[in-house]
């Protein structure tokens, strides 16, 4: 599937279809996080995330269920009430959201271009992306991660 643009519309849903969701611009950065909390979450060795600008994502169908908070009371996770798939997690004062990017049929977006929390990541797992932290990238490190990631994409 080709990378939306603001006339074409990216939809995913949960695993049963209950609850379905649009995003409007394809995300900005892909990542793989090791930590404890997100291979419970997602019952895996990591979880995947996409990152897309809160004003090109909504829900367009179902009403999610809050599903757990993070470590701090900055990251409020969704779920299907139906299936209780994982979709989503609203990070508080920020301007994107992190999907799942399974739920949405681009592949390409399953592809972590970053790893975060490498230092928690189970002695197994190999190192997935061209950019891995052993904890989270500074902030200041996201604007050349954000471009990079641009041009490495189509």
């Amino acid at each position: 599937m080709p990378h939306p643009t603001a006339h074409e519309p990216a939809t995913g849903s949960c695993r049963c279809g209950a609850l379905q969701m649009q995003i409007t611009a394809p995300p900005f950065m892909t990542a793989a996080c090791h930590c404890d909390g997100c291979r419970k979450m997602s019952s895996s060795a990591f979880s995947l995330t996409m990152m897309v600008m809160r004003d090109a994502f909504k829900v367009t169908a179902g009403a999610p269920v809050e599903a757990g908070r993070g470590d701090s009371d900055m990251l409020t996770h969704y779920a299907c009430p139906q299936c209780h798939s994982w979709c989503y997690t609203d990070v508080a004062g920020m301007d994107f959201v992190n999907l799942r990017p399974a739920l949405f049929d681009a592949p390409a977006w399953t592809e972590p271009f970053i790893e975060t929390q490498r230092a928690e990541a189970l002695p197994w797992v190999p190192e997935l992306a061209p950019h891995a932290f052993d904890r989270f990238p500074d902030p200041a490190a996201f604007p050349e991660l954000i471009a990079a990631f641009a041009r490495a994409r189509p």
